[in-house]
């Protein structure tokens, strides 16, 4: 079989197994009216915001497209790619967030039969997305090669996705963030009132908000690692020496189609066992994904290079699976609620809202030592197996793509989450019996896990996909070491660990402000609207999705734009020796920050979660009130700052390449 082969039928394999899904879903009993009326309401509102984020996304896109036409080494080819790597992430984003909502009000009605009939429902409503990220991904990128012939030409269409990932990741986060800080304090602490109670002005802003962020926008999110690890590992394949033609550059898209073949057949897997906890289904799923992947790489490799280079080429790969791995484990180890890092958090909740902060806020520096030993063990393996130099740089691109091999199994747990949510919402909304709720909440805490695993898988991949493209700048730039006595250098590295520290600033802020106006709104309501809070009168939703709406849109820009202007400005400025000292300080700091803000706003989360499980009194009490303020904090570090950091580094560095490539920086 013709290598290019493997992935073009993996690939229709996936969007395959998506349409399935999205069929067996769809299938599904909706519920009664009132489920069905809040689930339209829901899905009304997310379709609204997605076409205007997606409209100030693609004026932006279309400027930028404009300038690498006219750019010289770029031209009309580089602006087709980067359109269609834009147009490839919005697809993913937006067919994985209409399926997701319409299983939210099927997954609420199946949690009346138990929780493994609402887990198949969720997951399967996730698994659309996931397949259908590493479906469009791996037959863009392999279009654009068949096409091109040459890795670097892609290059654009990492580009394009990862401009659409960040500006979508921004403003969904931003929107989820503002309607679910608005809820929380004013519902939960000032109300008293249930988190999902039909009472509060913001519970569907909410709803919405979980679905264009944490489905739309990890979609997008994960689609942009997913492409840029393969093309990354593309381009340093050419230049590795490993002297078997074109294998080298094709490798990266097999060792993703094997992966994509273990996603499809960890599905089942996916099942829970009497009296077992649902992550240990999701996690299982993992883990099998991992190992079917690690089989058939060490096949794939000894195929096409021989054993004495094949085995060399597996250890890379299985270094990037096994971090992987790891840093799914720690992040489910430090934010599950099973476990004792949320349980301290809980229970130092009882101490009042500052211990509980510092309480969480060290658990996250603690999550980020294992992962980032981790990455760090695999960078050093996968480069040393290789022998060093170029071919050692290409070892490490490698152990990206094996840690990224299985997106498509990451990215349906992950998007689960928000369908399990939102079905709780659904089920507390339409008044379903409390046992039904009970239901919801065990899906929910998990998905806190399972989102937390994911953005872990994305931050270790961003990482390693960063380090490859920062040696592809270094080899154009002519910069073949960074000489940290130069000041010009070491002023560089401070600056990249600034822009991220400014762009976390940024966007915490930005759900700061426009929280603030979600939070003046409620209160409002509750106020002036009689008989709200007895439950005789309805709350104005349509004006808290307004105001997430607008905010989102408006604050979207500022973070977006620093990203594509700050890596220009230092060369201009600095030089191109600056500029890679510039990509080196993003990388380390992006890291810490984004591990920390993940773990840390999980772990928040879900000893929230713990709490109002009835463990150290349960809801209504001062312990839990100061839980939910921890939970407010960490929400903006989940769900904006830290998922967005991964694709800062990695779009910051394609900024960088696409520049010098272009001859601009001199």
């Amino acid at each position: 079989m013709e290598l290019e082969l493997i992935p073009l039928i993996t690939g229709v394999a996936a969007l395959i197994v998506a349409a399935v899904s999205a069929y067996l879903v769809l299938r599904e009993d909706q519920g009664p009216p009132r489920v069905r009326e809040i689930s339209g309401a829901i899905h009304q509102g997310a379709s609204a915001y997605l076409k205007r984020q997606y409209t100030t996304i693609w004026a932006v896109a279309a400027i930028i497209a404009a300038l690498l036409f006219i750019a010289p080494g770029w031209g009309g080819l580089a602006s087709v790619a980067f359109i269609g790597g834009a147009l490839s992430s919005t697809i993913a984003g937006f067919v994985g967030m209409h399926v997701a909502v319409r299983a939210n009000s099927r997954t609420a009605t199946a949690a009346r039969a138990g929780v493994g009939k609402a887990l198949k429902v969720a997951f399967r409503g996730g698994l659309v997305m996931g397949m259908s990220v590493v479906g469009i991904g791996i037959l863009g990128v392999l279009l654009l090669y068949t096409w091109f012939g040459n890795p670097e030409f892609i290059l654009p269409y990492c580009f394009g996705a990862s401009s659409v990932a960040l500006f979508a990741r921004v403003g969904g986060g931003i929107y989820t963030k503002t309607a679910d800080v608005g809820a929380d304090l004013v519902g939960k602490v000032e109300a008293g009132i249930p988190e999902d109670d039909p009472r509060n002005p913001a519970v569907i802003a909410d709803n919405v908000g979980d679905n264009v962020g944490d489905v739309a926008g990890m979609g997008a999110d994960l689609f942009e690692s997913y492409v840029a690890s393969i093309v990354a590992a593309m381009m340093m394949g050419v230049t590795a020496g490993l002297g078997v033609g074109a294998n080298a550059v094709l490798l990266p898209l097999v060792i993703s189609a094997i992966g994509i073949l273990a996603s499809i057949i960890s599905i089942a897997f996916v099942r829970v066992k009497k009296g077992c906890d649902p992550s240990y289904a999701l996690n299982s799923a993992t883990i099998a994904a991992c190992a079917i992947t690690a089989i058939g790489s060490i096949l794939v490799a000894e195929r096409m290079f021989g054993w004495d280079t094949g085995w060399r080429l597996f250890v890379a790969i299985l270094a990037g699976l096994v971090a992987g791995v790891v840093i799914g484990l720690t992040s489910d180890y430090f934010t599950n609620r099973i476990h004792r890092p949320a349980q301290f958090i809980a229970r130092s909740a009882q101490s009042g809202a500052a211990i509980d902060l510092l309480s969480g806020f060290s658990i996250g520096l603690f999550s980020t030592v294992l992962p980032i030993v981790a990455i760090a063990a695999s960078v050093v393996v996968a480069y040393a197996v290789l022998g060093g130099g170029l071919a050692g740089f290409y070892g490490i691109c490698l152990a990206g793509v094996g840690m990224l091999s299985v997106t498509g199994t990451v990215v349906a747990s992950d998007a689960y989450g928000p369908v399990a949510d939102n079905a709780g919402g659904i089920v507390e909304q339409s008044g379903m019996p409390k046992r039904v709720r009970g239901v919801t909440d065990t899906l929910d805490s998990v998905g806190n896990t399972t989102k937390a695993i994911c953005k872990g898988f994305a931050i270790g991949a961003a990482a390693l996909t960063a380090v490859a493209l920062f040696v592809t700048y270094s080899r154009k730039a002519g910069v073949a070491a960074l000489n940290l006595l130069e000041p010009r250098v070491v002023a560089g590295v401070f600056l990249g660990g600034g822009v991220v520290a400014l762009f976390c600033a940024l966007t915490i802020m930005a759900v700061g402000r426009n929280s603030f106006r979600m939070v003046g709104e409620v209160r409002r309501q509750f106020r002036q609207i009689p008989g709200l809070l007895e439950g005789r009168a309805k709350p104005d939703y349509a004006r808290c999705i307004d105001i997430a709406t607008k905010g989102a849109l408006t604050e979207l820009v500022a973070p977006g734009i620093t990203a594509l202007i700050m890596p220009v400005a230092v060369g201009f400025v600095l030089g191109k020796a600056a500029l890679g000292g510039f990509l080196a300080g993003s990388i380390i700091t992006g890291l810490i920050f984004a591990l920390l803000m993940a773990n840390a706003g999980g772990a928040w989360d879900n000893a929230k979660k713990f709490i109002e499980m009835g463990h150290f009194g349960g809801r209504r009490t001062p312990t839990h009130a100061a839980a939910v303020v921890g939970d407010t904090v960490g929400d903006p570090f989940k769900d904006t700052a830290g998922p967005s950091l991964n694709i800062l580094i990695k779009l910051m560095s394609i900024v960088a390449l696409i520049f010098v490539m272009a001859g601009v920086l001199g």
